[in-house]
């Protein structure tokens, strides 16, 4: 396996089928864990901008190599923006040096939310990924998890001034 179908497919979760974005999206949870305990969430951040970059890299020669536009083998797209999504965790598990499990629904939350705005691809998400090139495929998990984050704060928000 070439290094940029290894990065791009997630070292090969990519090709496990059906719905090759939700395992990719599900393989990127323990490594968020990982790295969170390994570095907190300063680590979980610089990892995932440096995922960006190498991701993109490989999209684009996986892509080159393929012909295929957003080839749906390509996961490394999901793992930054499922990392991205679990930004709110990893931040305020550190922040209130809470274990990371003990937050439980934010990570579900994370899932969930980032799994609903790359399907639905609302505003940005859909404009990046609507761009013919490596870029736009990892451009529009990265809003998508933006999104998800934002949607993670609101929920934690609601669940500790309103539930609690």
């Amino acid at each position: 396996m070439s290094t940029s179908k290894l990065i791009a497919t997630v070292a090969g979760v990519g090709l496990l089928k059906p719905a090759p974005g939700t395992w990719g999206s599900l393989a990127a949870l323990p490594l968020a864990w990982a790295l969170h305990l390994l570095g907190g969430p300063i680590l979980l951040t610089a990892c995932a901008f440096a995922l960006f970059i190498a991701g993109t890299l490989a999209t684009e020669a996986y892509m080159k190599a393929t012909g295929k536009h957003d080839p749906s083998e390509v996961v490394v797209d999901e793992v930054v923006g499922l990392w991205i999504a679990f930004w709110p965790v990893s931040f305020g598990a550190a922040h209130v040096g809470a274990d990371l499990t003990a937050l439980w629904p934010g990570w579900i939350a994370a899932f969930l939310g980032f799994r609903l705005f790359d399907i639905w691809k609302p505003w940005l998400v859909g404009r990046a990924d609507r761009r013919d090139d490596a870029f736009g495929v990892m451009l529009d998990d990265v809003f998508a998890g933006i999104f998800a984050a934002l949607l993670v704060i609101v929920l934690a928000a609601f669940s500790h001034l309103v539930l609690m």
